[in-house]
């Protein structure tokens, strides 16, 4: 990948998103404690594997993933990426993706159980996630 980006007006509100403490997330932390979920935040499971929290106890690692940067099927972008950067956003996009899969495996490999969860649902129905999230029984 010997290309470079190059600044568009387009992408700058995309410089400076914060990948930790989302407000998604502080809102997920925020009830999972006041339901007596305890947790502990960002461990390293493996080289290449942060979930956003894990439940110690319970063996579960949970991950918020953002809808645009993940590609939720509902918000995640339906459409090709146009102008100077769009092959690059394209296997940017791919790499996430394989990442995530990768994570994933890394933390079951380990005896984790995981949980990914979407920013909208979180958004949408806070107590449903934090109940899904309790919920999870170690297969």
């Amino acid at each position: 990948m010997g290309e470079k980006w190059v600044s568009t007006p387009q992408g700058r509100h995309l410089m400076g998103r914060r990948s930790q403490d989302t407000e998604p997330e502080l809102r997920l932390r925020h009830v999972l404690h006041a339901r007596g979920g305890r947790y502990r935040l960002h461990p390293r499971l493996a080289k290449g594997c942060t979930p956003d929290l894990v439940l110690p106890s319970r063996r579960l690692a949970v991950f918020v993933d953002g809808c645009w940067w993940h590609s939720c099927p509902v918000h995640g972008r339906k459409t090709a990426f146009t102008g100077p950067n769009a092959e690059l956003w394209t296997a940017k996009m791919a790499r996430i993706r394989e990442r995530d899969a990768r994570a994933d495996q890394m933390a079951r490999d380990q005896g984790w159980t995981v949980c990914r969860l979407w920013e909208c649902e979180i958004r949408a129905d806070v107590d449903r996630c934090v109940d899904d999230i309790l919920g999870c029984v170690r297969v």
